[in-house]
């Protein structure tokens, strides 16, 4: 690593979640435990608890657009602008040869291709009625090659494909191409469409980890809660305008936070099942990198999907790490959203980035009895708590085939 690296600022936060379409309505909601999962009439399986973004969806394509492109590409979009606006960029003036896009996905081309195969079927499958936008749309560059096509971007653009993991990975691509030089400026996070095909929800139930239909959809995603059940599959989306510190300041942008470390290992484990060493592994590295030792983190955002053996293993792996850190609290985003898969990271990230301006911690819902085997301290459950100003947050994902990644912000520093 360069001895002198290149200090990472965020200066734009675009998003849409299913409790809020920006920051402001995204953090309003957490702080006021407000859900955004609701339910959701599905192919072959009928209604399922999921959570929806509800983002105008015309305000940056027009209908041919949106229509010959694909949702997830449609939310990269929003947010990719929405991020741009926020940090006060004119993209007329830059020089967008020098602009990088990369973003997270769990999985792409699903939604798509199932919803061909089920329009073809009606016509005995006769391949003449398959669309000529299959091949666009179900690429793994689809969404990042939307974004560019979109806002005239002409860098480097890709997608990372790291489950559910993926988000913090498109935050970590953009702060080592920003340090490399290969880029001025980044569009990154993550995106995901999951809610649209319906393999996921049958897949998820046929490994006994979907979440059920209760009658309250509000309180399905539980992590941590003795009566959890499964995961509450969600789509959305979260970018990040991303550039090296001195040239934010150069231009008197707004900094949000410092990107001071990062990490991604694998648990070389199973297809499903995490393993608490490694995770401890990649905290500890990410910490490392930032010059941090795990007292000084005020806010753990934790990975927890509300499966019974994921939150167990993750705990482990969080109370090694943070052993003896009395002033470090812990929440979960996933309980108010449900899993958003690669938009999950930078969507909780971004949930908890206004603590360092506001000093609260968002809690967790829908914890109404805690597994002892969750048992974290400085858990924060129910109601916000207001503990000052913070000054670093840890930030966990991990996915499928045991792919981690932790990405750790800081208050900006002088």
């Amino acid at each position: 690593m360069n001895m002198d690296p290149a200090r990472i600022a965020i200066t734009g936060i675009g998003l849409t979640a299913p409790n809020g379409n920006n920051l402001a309505e995204f953090r309003a909601s957490l702080l006021a435990g407000r859900s955004g999962v609701g339910t959701l009439e599905t192919r072959y399986m009928g209604r399922v608890p999921a959570g929806a973004c509800r983002f105008d969806e015309l305000r940056y394509q027009g209908r041919k657009e949106l229509r010959r492109g694909t949702r997830a590409g449609s939310i990269a979009i929003y947010s990719a602008n929405e991020a741009v606006r926020d940090a006060g960029l004119d993209l007329g003036a830059l020089d967008r040869s020098r602009m990088g896009v990369y973003i997270g996905i769990t999985e792409h081309g699903n939604v798509e291709t199932e919803n061909e195969i089920h329009n073809i079927s009606k016509y005995n499958y006769d391949t003449r009625f398959w669309t000529h936008h299959h091949n666009p749309r179900t690429v793994a560059n689809n969404p990042a090659g939307e974004v560019t096509l979109n806002l005239g971007i002409t860098g480097p653009h890709y997608t990372l494909g790291a489950a559910c993991a993926a988000g913090n990975a498109g935050i970590i691509q953009a702060a080592q191409m920003l340090r490399l030089g290969e880029v001025d400026m980044a569009l990154a996070g993550g995106v995901s469409e999951s809610i649209h095909t319906f393999g996921i929800f049958a897949a998820f139930k046929s490994q006994g980890a979907l979440a059920p239909a209760g009658e309250d959809p509000a309180k399905a995603s539980r992590p941590f809660d003795r009566k959890r059940n499964g995961i509450v599959v969600s789509e959305g989306g979260c970018l990040y305008t991303v550039e090296r510190l001195e040239d934010a300041r150069r231009r008197g942008a707004r900094i949000y936070a410092e990107i001071a470390g990062w990490a991604m290992n694998s648990d070389a484990s199973d297809f499903v099942n995490a393993l608490p060493e490694r995770q401890a592994e990649c905290m500890r590295l990410a910490l490392s990198r930032a010059g941090l030792a795990a007292g000084e983190v005020d806010i753990v955002s934790s990975h927890a999907t509300a499966t019974p053996q994921g939150d167990v293993q993750e705990c482990k792996a969080l109370r090694e790490v943070f052993r003896d850190c009395p002033g470090t609290r812990f929440n979960n985003t996933k309980s108010f959203i449900g899993h958003a898969m690669g938009a999950a990271g930078a969507l909780e990230l971004a949930g908890n980035l206004p603590s360092f301006d506001d000093g609260w911690v968002h809690p967790t819902i829908n914890l109404d009895e805690l597994d002892p085997e969750c048992e974290l301290p400085g858990l924060i459950s129910g109601q916000p708590v207001k503990v000052g100003r913070q000054r670093a947050i840890l930030n966990n994902s991990f996915g499928m085939l045991g792919i981690n990644s932790v990405v750790v912000a800081v208050a900006p520093r002088v």
